[in-house]
């Protein structure tokens, strides 16, 4: 009975709650059609079934490891029975909320990278132009570091730090590439601005191996090249698409076969400890010859015995017979010491040769500082030497060699005479466009103001015993020409490639120099040793239907001005190499006979000027170039002698708003006149 109580009990409270939840939910009518017996059914009671005891399955550590927990058994509930709101269900089963996964690394550095640019970051870049390329391709690739990956530094980052160490094998100094510490970089922010550091000294490189860390202002005014800098943007975008950084950095430095030859050079000097041999300077005879009679061709003295030995002269050294070789010896040694070029040995040239010689510019002490100068001229020529054919020209100054190439391959190659110090071949790339057969020689106005008109002064007869003439514009600029023929400064034919320098490479009527072995003696200009068969190797690929030869290129010869143009324009290339490997693959090194080594060595050297070597320097424009003027009537005609007051103006004491030249110490005529050709040739 008392079971029966507290069972009823529970019913009654059981039908009491029910009756309260379906008078507010709309179930009261369900509720009261209800059994007794379904209301008991309907009470939640807990379940007091044991587990089954666990098997040898469950005890393995493995499966304990992985086995998903088991879920409480839930109360079954009949289809009749009451739904519970779900907002109730949906609190009580939702687990608690999760915290939102914090920024990657990645993510967290991008974020301080974007900081950075919208602020102040020029200390982060030695240059706007990087600062403003590294924005753009940041920007482009949503602030994503290029050198860290979650939060460390990546593959590609280190690749590029391990070869900045190494960049002296092509020449370059890895301090001017510094790479920040990634690993004490433990913040965004460090790790920030340790990307852009590492950014900024990948620029610095990538711009130094492919136009060079000397820009070529700062060595010298007879320099000019197109450089082409890479664009910051695509520096870092070819980087970061590249699968190999090291291959991807190398590409930036010069492709040429001249400058990876040095770069094996350097290897093997630096690996081995050895020096290579070095072209060493010939002996300088120190002989005395004696004063005495004029010596001229054809004669003979005994004192042509000291003179053979002096200028060592090849064959007999005893012979004393004044013959061809002697005298071509003596004219070039006249032309280098700047004295009458006659060919004949007066007292002038016998105590010349006895004096002390002049001071000349050497081969470095240490070859390696040769090798890295040359290494970085490579720098400033053009990627592509050639044209659509392979073809071009390639002067080397100190070694006094012209090169043609054609097809990419060695075509034919002479001796050349190039400038002297104080009037150098200038270092540039231009196109060869046409030749002139039978050339006009224009005189540059830097020899008319400097050379010609003091000689004027002195000799009113100079420019027309060589067959010089002088025309004056309506404006006053005053002209000197010499006429084609056989006593032209320029030969009998002109290669032509136009240039800010006004150089070009021409025949030459002193044939005799080229046996000399340093050939430094024109004024800027290249004179050929063999005219006719360059031109008809160069028009031999130019035009090979006209059938060009030396012999017909020679029945051309007249008085006549005749200009054969080239189709497809060839690269000209004027180059200052004093280091460079033979076809032998034997290391040669020629003198810095214009001081060009000696000026990049010092930069090189010294901390202060290297920072800021890269930066172009303005200098005065070249006046050699500036047409002279004289007063408008000066000059009557084309020749200088047709009318009086050109003469009166030289000599007399007219006054003009030019200021007329100064006088010059007064010398021997003959000598100035026999050195009229000699001044542009």
């Amino acid at each position: 009975m008392k079971r029966v109580r507290i069972e009823r009990l529970a019913a009654s409270t059981a039908l009491g709650l029910i009756m309260v939840l379906a008078s507010q939910s709309g179930y009261a009518q369900q509720a009261k059609a209800m059994s007794e017996q379904e209301i008991l059914q309907a009470i939640p009671m807990p379940d007091t079934t044991l587990p089954p005891p666990p098997t040898a399955e469950d005890m393995a550590p493995a499966k304990a490891a992985t086995a998903p927990a088991v879920a409480p058994s839930e109360p079954k509930q009949d289809a009749a029975a009451p739904a519970v709101a779900e907002p109730a269900k949906a609190a009580i089963a939702a687990p608690a909320a999760a915290p939102a996964p914090a920024p990657s690394g990645d993510v967290a550095v991008a974020d301080k990278l974007r900081e950075l640019f919208a602020g102040k970051i020029d200390r982060a870049f030695t240059r706007k132009a990087d600062r403003e390329g590294a924005e753009t391709y940041y920007k482009t690739h949503d602030y994503k570091p290029v050198w860290i990956t979650d939060g460390a530094l990546n593959a590609r980052g280190k690749a590029a730090i391990a070869y900045l160490a190494q960049v002296d094998t092509v020449g370059l100094n890895p301090a001017d590439y510094p790479a920040p510490d990634f690993k004490a970089a433990a913040t965004p922010d460090a790790q920030a601005e340790a990307e852009l550091k590492l950014t900024d000294s990948v620029l610095n490189y990538a711009r130094h191996a492919q136009i060079g860390q000397i820009h070529f202002t700062r060595v010298a005014a007879d320099i000019s090249f197109d450089l082409v800098a890479p664009e910051p943007a695509a520096v870092l975008a070819k980087l970061a698409e590249s699968s190999d950084t090291a291959a991807a950095l190398d590409s930036y430095n010069p492709p040429q076969e001249g400058f990876k030859a040095l770069k094996a050079k350097l290897a093997e000097i630096r690996n081995k400890g050895s020096v290579p041999d070095k072209a060493e300077d010939k002996p300088v005879h120190r002989v005395k010859v004696p004063e005495g009679k004029i010596l001229r061709p054809g004669m003979k003295d005994q004192r042509v015995i000291a003179l053979r030995e002096r200028l060592d002269i090849s064959g007999d050294k005893t012979s004393t017979a004044y013959d061809d070789a002697v005298r071509d010896a003596v004219k070039a040694f006249q032309t280098e010491a700047d004295l009458t070029v006659d060919g004949n040995l007066g007292n002038v040239t016998v105590r010349a040769l006895n004096g002390e010689p002049k001071p000349e510019h050497r081969v470095a002490a240490d070859p390696t500082d040769t090798i890295l100068v040359n290494m970085e001229r490579w720098r400033w020529l053009p990627r592509k030497l050639g044209n659509a054919n392979g073809t071009y020209v390639m002067v080397n100054v100190p070694d006094y060699t012209l090169t043609l190439t054609h097809q990419d391959k060695l075509f034919w190659k002479t001796k050349i005479v190039v400038g002297k110090p104080g009037k150098a071949t200038p270092m540039t790339t231009a196109e060869m466009k046409f030749i002139t057969v039978n050339p006009t020689w224009n005189v540059p106005p830097s020899i008319i103001e400097n050379e010609y008109l003091p000689a004027l002064r002195e000799d009113p007869q100079a420019l027309d015993r060589i067959g010089l003439k002088v025309k004056q514009d309506p404006d006053g600029t005053v002209h000197i020409f010499q006429p084609p023929g056989a006593a032209n400064a320029l030969g009998r034919i002109r290669f032509n490639f136009p240039n800010k320098f006004l150089v070009y490479q021409h025949d030459t009527p002193d044939k005799y120099l080229f046996a000399k072995e340093e050939r430094a003696y024109s004024h800027g200009c290249m004179r050929v040793q063999d005219p006719l068969v360059y031109g008809e190797k160069l028009l031999s690929i130019e035009l090979p239907n006209e059938h060009y030869t030396a012999a017909k290129i020679e029945r051309m010869f007249g008085g006549n001005e005749i200009n054969i143009n080239f189709p497809n324009p060839i690269p000209v290339h004027l180059t200052y190499q004093t280091a460079f490997v033979d076809d032998a693959g034997k290391l040669q090194l020629r003198k810095d006979i214009y001081g060009r080594d000696q000026r990049m060595i010092a930069i090189m050297k010294s901390n202060n000027e290297r920072k800021v070597a890269d930066i172009a320097i303005e200098r005065r424009p070249d006046a050699s170039s500036k047409p002279v003027k004289l007063p408008v009537g000066s000059l009557g005609g084309e020749r200088y002698d047709n009318g009086p007051n050109f003469f009166s103006w030289i000599f007399g004491n007219q006054r003009s708003e030019v200021a007329p030249p100064q006088p010059v110490p007064n010398r021997n005529r003959s000598r100035t006149t026999n050195n009229q050709r000699n001044f542009w040739r």
